[in-house]
């Protein structure tokens, strides 16, 4: 009964919490591309046939347990089958079902036949991010859970619901996916280690990400504005820090973010090329360690016994150079590979873990990572 008494006010706390019902709605998002409105218009129109059903059917029972009770003196009919109810019930049934089935097949092909796309876009799930990359444009960067969610997820409810307030709590990421309104999008989407499944629902998108497949979905944003996701398939202990966060914008800005783009990865290659400091490469190492490693590492370096190594005192930290680069950038049993991060980025983090957490190991340059590659 105790136990009960628990799990009730625990029932009511979850549902009392602001966070859980900030954006409670009773119905389907509509959505901001024409599949999702036509896929909304399928929801409608299923809903009102099951709501005219349910009032016919259940109209029929009330009125027949009301008009024909024992009270009024109803005696029940003695009677086996009758061929024209038979007909009636298994033929309206089935003209209801192709009624629904002729605009159902049509969105169905909608969503799965795309004869032109003006751009092309690589979603790749990575344990646990997306990697997203811009082939025509020459545009590649990881998405990650944003730190001021990563800095709460051991925190107080109350810190949490500050971190919410302020953006959404394991809503925001550090890197938006940006695409401009009014274009039609091909979306190419696979993983790299388990499968994921990449969900937004304002564009009537949501496909498996599967290791060595390409799935692809398309879509058309009509509505400038920012659009959240997340990753919609049990892949394992970071599934719920994968948030997906696109912004659509005119075509003008997203001219303008693709030239801002362009110039930091001239500027990345740039730095590639230089000569960094103990000082700076631990700085950058900090905040790309906090973004791709703490989450299994965790951000103090104690690791999670048994699962993932710590990093203070680790053996590959302290030990040769060669080795971290080689497991950094291909990866190696647990460990995702990081060979989408920068050069500069890769020696920055490796060069943290090596100079801190109590670790004695070398500095590590971009142009040893360039080497390793």
């Amino acid at each position: 009964m105790k136990l009960l008494f628990k799990l009730t006010g625990a029932f009511i706390a979850l549902l009392s919490s602001k966070s859980v019902l900030a954006e409670y709605t009773f119905n389907m998002t509509k959505g901001v591309t024409d599949i999702s409105n036509d896929i909304w218009g399928l929801h409608m129109m299923v809903f009102w046939v099951c709501v005219g059903i349910g009032v016919v059917v259940f109209g029929a029972m009330f009125y027949s347990i009301i008009a024909h009770r024992k009270s009024k003196g109803a005696k029940a009919s003695n009677f086996h089958e009758s061929t024209t109810v038979e007909f009636l019930w298994t033929g309206i049934p089935v003209l209801i079902l192709i009624a629904m089935a002729i605009p159902a097949s049509k969105t169905l092909i909608d969503i799965e036949v795309l004869d032109k796309a003006d751009m092309t876009i690589k979603v790749t799930g990575v344990r646990w991010k997306w990697q997203y990359d811009y082939p025509e444009e020459g545009i590649s960067f990881a998405s990650n859970l944003a730190q001021s969610s990563m800095d709460v997820i051991k925190g107080t409810p109350e810190e949490r619901e500050a971190v919410h307030k302020e953006g959404g709590y394991l809503r925001e990421v550090d890197k938006r996916l940006v695409v401009p309104v009014d274009t039609t999008i091909r979306f190419l989407i696979t993983s790299n280690d388990v499968i994921h499944n990449w969900w937004v629902p304002a564009f009537g998108l949501k496909q498996d990400a599967n290791p060595g497949f390409i799935n692809d979905a398309w879509a058309k944003p009509n509505i400038i504005g920012t659009y959240r996701g997340q990753c919609a398939e049990l892949c394992g202990k970071g599934h719920g820090f994968m948030p997906i966060v696109v912004d659509v914008v005119s075509k003008a800005d997203y001219a303008e973010w693709v030239e801002s783009m362009q110039a930091e990865k001239v500027a990345e290659l740039a730095s590639a090329t230089q000569v960094w400091t103990e000082a700076d490469l631990v700085a950058k190492g900090e905040t790309v360690y906090n973004a791709n490693c703490s989450g299994c590492h965790q951000k103090d370096g104690t690791g999670i016994p048994g699962v993932f190594p710590a990093m203070i005192g680790s053996e590959v930290a302290n030990g040769p150079a060669a080795y971290q680069l080689n497991l950094v950038i291909n990866g190696m049993g647990g460990m995702p590979s990081f060979k989408a991060l920068s050069d500069s980025d890769i020696a920055a983090v490796i060069t943290y873990e090596r100079r801190s957490f109590g670790n004695n190991g070398s500095v590590v340059q971009p142009s040893d990572v360039t080497s390793a590659r």
